[in-house]
């Protein structure tokens, strides 16, 4: 079965194993829907008006986006981060919205900038590169993941959350001072 059609317990199974170090995870937090917020600016031109309501490329992805969480076997988890990716698409239409050209690519990049670096930041603590690097499904899985965390730390999605932990392993704070085992 190709990658990206895999159940959403395998997808987050084999992301969580490269984030368990939990400053990397609270890293991700911030500088994941930091992203696709960035991305939703981005993606919020060119826009064409139809019937009153201006279609975007963000708006034109998030569809089959939304479509792909929900359908990797973890309705909950898919809903929440459905819903958490379709309020930032909304947040980036908001701030590239009557816009010039340069401030909505100084906020488009910006963003980008801020996210990634905060991401690039955890995977030092981590003492490993970024579990998507290089990798679309990664991309994909990053959002699910920051949601199961979001989620798990509020004592929902209890079983779901156990059981990505059980097959990664615990979270660890990584000592800085030593050096990987290989």
């Amino acid at each position: 079965m190709p990658r990206l059609f895999r159940p959403a317990l395998d997808l987050l199974v084999q992301y969580a194993r490269c984030h368990r170090d939990r400053r990397n995870i609270a890293t991700h937090f911030v500088g994941v829907p930091m992203m696709v917020l960035a991305l939703s600016v981005l993606l919020a031109r060119p826009a064409l008006e139809v019937s009153g309501w201006a279609a975007t490329p963000a708006r034109a992805a998030f569809v089959p986006l939304a479509l792909w969480y929900l359908t990797r076997g973890a309705p909950a988890l898919g809903a929440a981060t459905a819903l958490g990716v379709g309020l930032l698409v909304l947040l980036g239409h908001g701030a590239a919205a009557g816009t010039s050209l340069t401030t909505w690519l100084a906020w488009g990049l910006g963003l980008f900038a801020l996210g990634g670096t905060a991401v690039l930041l955890g995977h030092y603590y981590e003492g490993r590169r970024a579990a998507c690097a290089g990798d679309a499904v990664g991309v994909l899985v990053g959002p699910m993941f920051v949601a199961l965390e979001m989620l798990g730390a509020c004592g929902l999605l209890r079983r779901l959350h156990g059981e990505v932990e059980r097959r990664a392993g615990p979270t660890t704070l990584r000592d800085l001072a030593q050096p990987l085992a290989r």
